[in-house]
């Protein structure tokens, strides 16, 4: 299911930064008393009533031709677009200034919801100053403070009334939905139209060609896939093209729709950072990862260059030890053929059950083998483990106190499980809980 888009959009220096942050649950974005601080988007989750959402909190909006400006305002307009409901913030202390009506003119253009968020007002006998905001035309004005957390509840009420219903198309559980990221020119295009066999997608050496998902249907060997395609992402840096329109939330928002997740990586050019970026938001939202190398048929090889490159990807995705890594060409079509065999394995141990009494062999054996550690004179206790969830596999472990499960001997544990099953592909999440 994709999650309802919330923007938080204003000129600068309302306090943007601080709602993020006390919607999200951390300090992630920099709250700095200085117009402009935030100069890019920022994407994070929150929660209200039971309820998830991406947030965004975009740099503010100015008027004026400076450089800065001009990328802030693209960035909060880019925000605009994507949301399904706009936060406009203002400053309950200064009043409507001029920027705040320009803002509100591009606010009425975009034809979304808009809740009206007057910040600043840290205590009740400040309520009177939120009434002259009922002139900027987007009704009832919520009165909210960022340094004191007042008020957030009744705006988040009011957001969340106006999340739309869900108009994803449904597929069946049988169905395989795959996504491909990776950073601009990777070849994700080239690599549908060769899984296909025919050119469904535009392919384009211009980085950035393709502006959002697109979903195509393909059945193989009776086995049926939806591919989702998704735009290159850049560093949030160069993410302010206003003709692109492109976003790394939609790349987030296809992910959130697969069951695999393929990360693509060019093999001409090499691994950079922004690819490790990029296979974290994949990791981080439980799905099934393949790593696959394209562009293999540009590379200058010997008998060792495989194994080389293949060392290197573990190397610097430690976090992604599980994933399987495929090499291929997407424009010669070579190894092409061993992908969808490779999809299907990492989907079907992202759904694998595991039966509760082998489980617990598996357990036991592992703790026989390497006995539970001890803190402070007391030695954790394992009593059962259960599977409770599926894509990903997700463990229980009841033991005598959880903080006793320490991270190492939990890896230990998810390694044990992992050879007894082969979970290739997928994440593992182990919970430790007391036993009543």
């Amino acid at each position: 299911m994709v999650k309802p888009v919330v923007a938080i959009v204003g000129r600068p220096n309302v306090g943007k930064s601080t709602i993020f942050n006390r919607i999200v649950g951390e300090r992630i974005s920099i709250v700095e008393d200085v117009p402009g601080v935030t100069r890019d988007r920022i994407y994070s989750s929150g929660e209200w009533l039971n309820v998830t959402f991406n947030i965004i909190d975009t740099g503010g909006i100015e008027v004026g031709d400076e450089p800065l400006l001009v990328q802030m305002r693209q960035q909060a307009e880019i925000a605009i677009e994507e949301a399904d409901v706009i936060v406009f913030m203002v400053n309950g202390r200064e009043g409507i200034t001029a920027a705040d009506e320009e803002v509100a003119k591009l606010l009425f253009r975009s034809q979304k919801p808009i809740v009206l968020a007057v910040n600043k007002i840290d205590n009740h006998e400040m309520k009177d100053q939120i009434y002259e905001f009922y002139s900027l035309g987007f009704g009832e004005p919520f009165p909210i403070s960022g340094s004191h957390g007042l008020g957030l509840g009744d705006l988040l009420d009011e957001v969340v009334k106006h999340f739309p219903k869900s108009c994803d198309e449904e597929y069946d559980d049988s169905v395989i939905q795959f996504c491909l990221i990776g950073r601009p020119n990777v070849g994700k295009s080239s690599l549908v139209n060769a899984i296909l066999g025919e050119d469904r997608v535009i392919v384009s050496d211009i980085e950035g060609t393709t502006r959002d998902a697109i979903d195509t249907k393909l059945t193989r060997e009776g086995q049926e896939y939806v591919i989702i395609d998704t735009a290159g992402m850049r560093k949030r840096g160069k993410v302010y093209e206003n003709l692109e329109k492109y976003s790394v939330l939609r790349a987030l928002k296809a992910i959130e729709r697969s069951d695999v997740v393929l990360v693509v990586i060019d093999g001409e050019k090499g691994i950079i950072e922004q690819d490790k970026k990029i296979a974290g938001y994949a990791h981080e939202a439980g799905r099934a990862v393949v790593i696959v190398v394209n562009k293999w048929d540009a590379v200058e090889k010997d008998e060792k260059t495989m194994k080389e490159f293949e060392q290197n990807i573990r190397d610097h995705f430690l976090f992604l030890d599980y994933a399987p890594i495929v090499f291929l060409s997407a424009k010669t079509k070579k190894r092409i053929h061993t992908l969808l065999p490779m999809i299907n394995l990492a989907s079907d141990s992202h759904n694998m059950r595991v039966q509760t009494n082998i489980l617990n062999d598996v357990i036991m054996d592992a703790v026989a083998m390497n006995p539970t550690p001890t803190d402070r004179g007391t030695r954790l206790k394992i009593y059962y483990a259960t599977q409770v969830a599926v894509k990903p596999p997700t463990f229980v472990i009841f033991v005598n106190d959880p903080e006793l499960l320490h991270f190492s001997y939990a890896r230990f544990l998810e390694n044990r499980i992992r050879e007894a099953f082969e979970f290739t592909g997928t994440p593992i999440k182990i919970i430790a809980r007391a036993r009543n």
